[in-house]
């Protein structure tokens, strides 16, 4: 073995970690075995059974819990309903949390003061904020029907109408986490050398095609981080339609999320249960990585 070889190897050997010092990862492995791999392939192997959720007998039914899924009349308009949670919530966040930071990226008076109070929604519970919104939308006693009563006679029970209630669940979803999209393109807008500004200007480039060719392709990376979480926590919203309707009238505002806490502790079903949850990561995993492939593509290397 030549001297350059044998060097190589004891540098190899000096960079490595000790063997002690790996063993510290067992740990949150150990951790993350039990509360994530644990429950998701024991969840898979209750879908496959007519457990109840409580007593220790159960029988293996096979597939039939996703037959009956499948012919469940209930099942389109859930699943309608989750991606209206999950693509309008991304798609308001997204706009309008946009809109925040480049206004609030400009040198103007009390920015930090109106960063403060888009982002305060944030660190509140999401069943608490649905319940704040609740008693805004309620039919009796609500502060929007107390003023609509000042113009009419009749409230308004808006969330008790199916083609109202979805979209205000979504609005209400969208007002409490914009503050955290508008965080992450302010990080993305604060990173764009001030080089690039300066030349457009120079080149007598407007206003409009200095954010189409130089904003919006840096943003790229907020952009694909802003779209994916936005819409992994839009198709699992659960907190605030409880709150605000609890899945009603009907089905009529139910997610798959939703859905599926009803007939896993009302039904007591809790094979039919896991099989919707199955159905609610396989949809959340398809559509979260479709996005986040074609979204990286797009960011500049």
């Amino acid at each position: 073995m030549t001297a350059k070889k044998k060097y190589t190897l004891k540098k190899r050997k000096s960079m490595g970690s000790p063997v002690w010092l790996n063993l510290m990862y067992v740990p949150a492995l150990l951790l993350f075995c039990v509360f994530i791999f644990y429950p998701f392939f024991t969840g898979i192997k209750i879908s496959f059974t007519n457990w109840d959720g409580y007593s220790q007998a159960f029988s293996w039914v096979g597939m039939e819990n996703y037959k009956r899924m499948l012919s469940d009349p209930n099942i389109g308009t859930v699943i309608k309903n989750t991606l209206i949670y999950g693509v309008g919530s991304t798609l308001f966040q997204n706009l309008i949390g946009l809109f925040y930071a480049i206004l609030l990226n400009q040198s103007i008076k009390a920015r930090g003061i109106v960063r403060t109070i888009v982002y305060l929604p944030a660190i509140i519970s999401p069943l608490i904020m649905g319940y704040i919104w609740y008693f805004f939308f309620q039919f009796d006693g609500g502060a929007l029907n107390d003023i609509i009563l000042l113009f009419q006679d009749k409230p308004l029970n808006l969330l008790a109408n199916p083609e109202l209630n979805v979209w205000i669940i979504t609005f209400v979803n969208t007002f409490q986490f914009i503050g955290i999209a508008m965080v992450i393109y302010l990080a993305g807008l604060q990173s764009i050398p001030t080089d690039f500004y300066e030349a457009a200007e120079l080149d007598g480039a407007s206003p409009s095609k200095k954010f189409r060719y130089i904003t919006l392709p840096m943003l790229m990376p907020s952009i694909t981080i802003n779209v994916v979480l936005n819409l992994i926590g839009g198709l699992k919203l659960f907190d605030v339609i409880v709150a605000l309707t609890n899945g009603g009238p009907g089905y009529a505002s139910q997610s798959l999320s939703t859905m599926m806490y009803k007939i896993y502790f009302a039904s007591q079903d809790a094979g039919y249960a896991s099989a919707l949850g199955n159905l609610t990561f396989v949809l959340i995993s398809l559509i979260s990585i479709t996005a986040l492939i074609y979204l990286r593509k797009k960011e500049i290397a």
